[in-house]
């Protein structure tokens, strides 16, 4: 381990600018005056202390007064005959499924609240995606749509299914085609009322599109084993993994199973085993996957091409025609080394790309061929349902609008208005339709163009089922009665082919009982219920297979080289790099706050998507972060604030796809620009990849980050070390490698007494991947409330944890020196190459709890069960606390952002108050508010145990971050058992406490971060 080794969270932290100095000098967020505090748009910070409690309520009475009298009172209203399985403060569970996804969803008084993942789940075991966690939210959406519309007009359910028949019995006697457009479909009903209404009007086909391609991936498998499949990779069984651009552990394919599988080789268990995987990623732009690797090379969009190639060549010991260097040394050089060590683990090795080209997934079959990867890492028999978008079948399909051969088109989930690359081609052509049906459930880009609209129910409304991979199968049940007057895009597909089961719930029981059911081994109406109990069957899958790759691979590269070329970029053009956004997706949730404020695991930036482009280029350029810049590829334009990224690659931009929605709702209605118009169309499929050129916009518009609001002043707070010095000494890098320091032997404060139970946690930073769903997890749990973009850029985000992200200077040189000393501008070459730690901070629940010793209210307090507490109504909002935390996990509540109109948009309407948890206080403005360990959720299993007149039993409380974490890099216990999960973490040689040289006794203990790092690159 390299002792001097400096973590820095930002530039302007890294580069002391005089902005962060001046921001950091100042302990709180941006200050305002108290006029406008008084004029409600919040505190200042140099508020004389008697002013300031006149402004949190101590001499404003009328204020507050006037501000009561806007609630409405709500007279509570008994039960007079009680639903016999809602018991008033008793959380009810039912299962269902999230995409395919097992999970468990939470209600109180008949309204879900949480959603969490089923344990048994195959994917994540229980771990959940922000999205997941988030969908709870988009129920309560007031901008959903509540009635069916027919040409813009608010119409009836008979009314509209009468008017659909006549068109749909016209335009099948006129002869003319009828289309049914749908994300990927893998629900057995859903397929079978397809097939249905395909049979009643035969010139219907059906049609899979998705936003987001993998069509190049299956029609690959298709061109070499004759499998149109998309593979289930088993990253688990992988000991040697690389990656060409592929985001596995972000949003490729199945992020939240790979995450599960790839951490299983590198947490503590595989550690104490003396085992841990190698990751080498290429890629363009800094991605999730990216800052995990054990190493990462920079690599230009048309540099991947020659250096698959060049891989394939290397492990075959063969040369493809038309072969050459990529052009840059480092990949070259890094090639080469991959080689060795993928035929080193031949059998237990796995190559993956990002690309959506078929021919570069026809080479990487080729490469996985000859590492014996089929069969083990991949397979095919039983392959993944999660997408089978056909992106030719799609363009194909708009050929056919245009020349007039289409008389219906039916939408379902499908967006094309605002995510097909030529959006105005399309909506011109829909246009020449004589019936247009959207199932959409807010009246978004596409369904306003569309002559019905039948809104479709919301997920956690609905029944049905699915099947994400072969052999697995979840069950989709409703939790609530609709809202609104909204209908089962199913039920209605059943009404217009005019079934006799118009029941949509008839028709899944159909689809169950007819065997389903069986290959669970169940049956009948007791195997029905217990199927609603469990959530899912799981069949024996069959046997993976081993696949030999046989096609000539000339042609292939060719090809390969060819797209190579037509990215590539010359004089003072850029390569430009599309991805999709952790938090956002491909933009279907973009009006779903949590998201939207969620930052993003690299940049930390919310509310907007962005340029990122590397330091040296931005500094050649002399461009600052937040100037905006218009961006040209593609006969395509847009205005985008420029990002300076660590570990970008040189002549490169990288932008978020997912932003840029013009009818997504008040949330996410033109949040940053649409990128999905750069997109082109090659060989067949959708290509992420073109040659741009830019210039200066002429203004600013600056980021609302999060990552630099707060700073340690240089303390040390990340611990690393390499796999082998790991394998020498278990302790090396945690400071333990001469036995664990006392701190507590001298001591200022009195140890608390903790007869039965000592709360603690330990979080394994090589299980973290930085993904952000705990802070998703956290705000549904806790109710944790929305600020906004404004807001946030004010330091004011109310998250109770978040994830640091923290650079590392690769090259053991000296970054401040690098960074000085502008004319030598070789040296910021040095910041493509960093390495990156994530840490999740959250309130650290000292013993001796700095923020305790200054309160001069008692409000916040220690626990007999070592937690530190917070007591709101005690709080005056002196924020001496927040001062003296070592740590900056407090937050000040500066405005009653549950109820205060000027957060409608953020918080979208009162009905969003049904998913507040009831367990939990909302917090009113001018107190302090940070992570309570969810307290709520320690008192009802201790209440569970006492009921049941038994001990509490370790790993039964769970807290919300840990509960959601598919890598389960938390682990939270009492630290009185010796046996429990917690205290065997928190015992490791690799843990250690943040500041523990401050003394304050944290709570949550850390273990070292491990990198697989080779001898090579170590003296890099």
């Amino acid at each position: 381990m390299d002792s001097n080794k400096k973590y820095w969270k930002g530039l302007e932290e890294l580069n002391r600018t005089p902005e962060f100095v001046e921001k950091n000098k100042n302990e709180f967020a941006e200050p305002i005056p108290i006029e406008e505090v008084l004029s409600g748009s919040g505190l200042s910070a140099k508020t004389p202390r008697r002013d300031f409690l006149k402004a949190l309520g101590f001499g404003v009475g009328a204020v507050t007064l006037a501000a009561c009298q806007k609630v409405p009172v709500h007279k509570s209203i008994p039960y007079l005959i009680k639903p016999e399985e809602v018991t008033p403060g008793v959380a009810n569970y039912y299962s269902s499924s999230y995409e395919g996804q097992a999970i468990l969803v939470k209600t109180r008084e008949g309204r879900p609240i949480k959603v969490e993942g089923n344990p048994n789940d195959l994917f994540s075991k229980g771990g959940l995606s922000a999205q997941a966690q988030a969908s709870v939210l988009d129920l309560y959406d007031v901008n959903r749509l509540q009635n069916p519309k027919i040409k813009g007009v608010e119409a009836g359910w008979e009314e509209t299914d009468a008017f659909v028949l006549k068109e749909l019995a016209a335009v099948a006697a006129s002869g003319k085609g009828i289309r049914l457009v749908t994300s990927t479909v893998h629900s057995p009903s859903t397929l079978a009322v397809i097939a249905e209404f395909i049979a009643k009007y035969p010139t219907t086909k059906h049609i899979n599109y998705d936003a987001v391609s993998y069509t190049g991936i299956i029609q690959a498998n298709q061109n070499s084993f004759g499998k149109a499949v998309l593979p289930h990779y088993n990253f688990d069984k992988a000991d040697v993994i690389v990656s060409f651009g592929a985001d596995f552990l972000g949003t490729w394919i199945s992020g939240e199973e790979f995450t599960r599988q790839y951490v299983s080789n590198r947490n503590s268990k595989s550690l104490a085993a003396k085992k841990m995987s190698r990751h080498i990623q290429f890629e363009t732009g800094m991605s999730l996957t990216g800052t995990n690797a054990d190493a990462r090379i920079t690599t230009k969009p048309s540099e991947m091409g020659a250096a698959l190639i060049n891989l394939y060549n290397a492990i075959a010991g063969t040369t493809l025609p038309g072969s050459k260097a990529t052009g840059s040394k480092k990949v070259d050089t890094a090639i080469m080394l991959a080689a060795k060590e993928l035929v080193a683990a031949k059998g237990k090795a796995l190559v993956v790309s990002g690309s959506n080209d078929v021919a570069t997934q026809v080479l990487v079959n080729a490469i996985n061929s000859l590492l014996g990867s089929y069969g083990t890492t991949i397979d095919l028999d039983n392959p993944s349902k999660q997408y089978a978008g056909n992106d030719a079948t799609f363009v194909e399909f708009v050929n056919e609008l245009n020349r007039g051969d289409v008389g219906a088109v039916l939408f379902l989930n499908v967006n094309p208005a605002y995510d097909y690359y030529k959006g105005a081609e399309f909506t011109a052509a829909l246009k020449k339709a004589r019936l247009s049906v959207s199932f959409a459930d807010h009246a978004d880009e596409t369904a306003l163009l569309s002559t019905v609209i039948a809104p479709n129910h919301h997920y956690l409304e609905s029944w049905g089922d699915a099947n994400a991979v072969e052999g697995y199968y979840t069950v989709v049940q409703p939790t609530i009665n609709p809202v609104y007057s909204t209908r089962q895009a199913e039920h209605s597909l059943l009404v217009w082919m005019e079934n006799p089961i118009k029941d949509y719930y008839t028709y899944v029981r159909k689809t169950w009982d007819s065997g389903l059911l069986a290959k669970g081994g169940l049956t009948g109406q007791k195997g029905w219920e217990t199927l609603l109990q469990t959530g899912m069957v799981i069949a024996a899958p069959v046997a993976a297979s081993t696949y030999t790759f046989s096609l000539d691979l000339a042609g292939v590269a060719q090809k390969i080289l060819t797209q190579s070329k037509a990215v590539t970029a010359d004089g003072d053009k850029f390569e430009l790099s599309l991805y999709v956004s952790q938090a956002i997706g491909d933009g279907k949730r973009a009006n779903n706050p949590w998201l939207q404020e969620l930052p993003d695991p690299v940049s930390k930036v919310t509310w907007d998507n962005f340029a990122a482009m590397s330091i040296s280029d931005m500094k050649k350029l002399k461009l600052e972060e937040g100037d905006v810049i218009k961006i040209d590829a593609n006969g395509y334009s847009v205005e985008l604030p420029v990002l300076a990224q660590p570990g970008q690659t040189q002549g490169t931009l990288s932008v978020a796809l997912g932003y840029g929605r013009t009818n997504a709702g008040p949330v996410g209605n033109n949040v940053g620009k649409n990128a999905y118009p750069f997109f082109s169309l090659s060989n067949g499929t959708f290509q992420t990849a073109a040659v741009a050129s830019f210039k200066s916009a002429g203004y600013k518009s600056p980021l609302a980050q999060t990552q630099t609001h707060h700073s340690y002043e240089g303390r040390s707070v990340i611990r690393e070390a390499t796999f082998v010095e790991y394998k020498k000494n278990p302790a090396t890098g945690s400071g333990n490698e001469h036995g664990r320091k006392d701190y507590n032997a001298e001591s200022l404060w009195d140890n608390h007494d903790r007869p039965v139970y000592d709360w603690v946690m330990a979080i394994d930073l090589n299980a973290c991947t930085g993904c952000g769903a705990c802070v998703v997890a956290c705000n549904a749990e806790n109710n944790i409330p929305v600020v906004g973009k404004e807001e946030v850029a004010r330091r004011r985000e109310m998250h109770w944890i978040r994830i640091d992200r923290y650079y590392a200077y690769n090259d053991h040189g000296d970054a401040e020196e690098a960074v000085s000393k502008e004319k030598e501008i070789e040296k910021l070459d040095n910041f493509d190459n960093v390495s990156v730690v994530h840490q999740p901070m959250l309130c650290q629940h000292c013993d001796h709890a700095p923020c305790e010793t200054v309160c001069p209210v008692l409000a916040t307090v220690h626990s007999s069960e070592g937690l530190n507490h917070m007591a709101y109504n005690r709080c005056v909002g002196t924020r001496y606390c927040a001062n003296n935390c070592p740590f900056k996990v407090r937050r000040f509540n500066w405005f009653n952002y549950w109820n205060d109109a000027r957060f409608d948009n953020y918080l979208q309407g009162e009905h969003t108050q049904l998913v507040l948890n009831p367990d939990v206080v909302t917090r009113f403005r001018g107190v302090m508010e940070k992570c309570s360990m969810c307290i709520q959720r320690i008192q009802a299993g201790k209440l569970k145990a006492k009921i049941e007149k038994r001990p509490l039993k370790d790993g039964e409380i769970k807290m919300a971050c840990q509960q959601t974490c598919s890598a389960n890099a938390i682990v939270f216990g009492n630290r009185n058992d010796p046996n429990s999960e917690v205290s065997k973490a928190l015992a490791s040689e690799r843990t250690y406490y943040v500041l523990e040289e401050l003394n304050v006794q944290p709570g949550i203990g850390y273990q070292t971060k491990i990198r697989n790092i080779v001898e090579t690159e170590a003296q890099a």
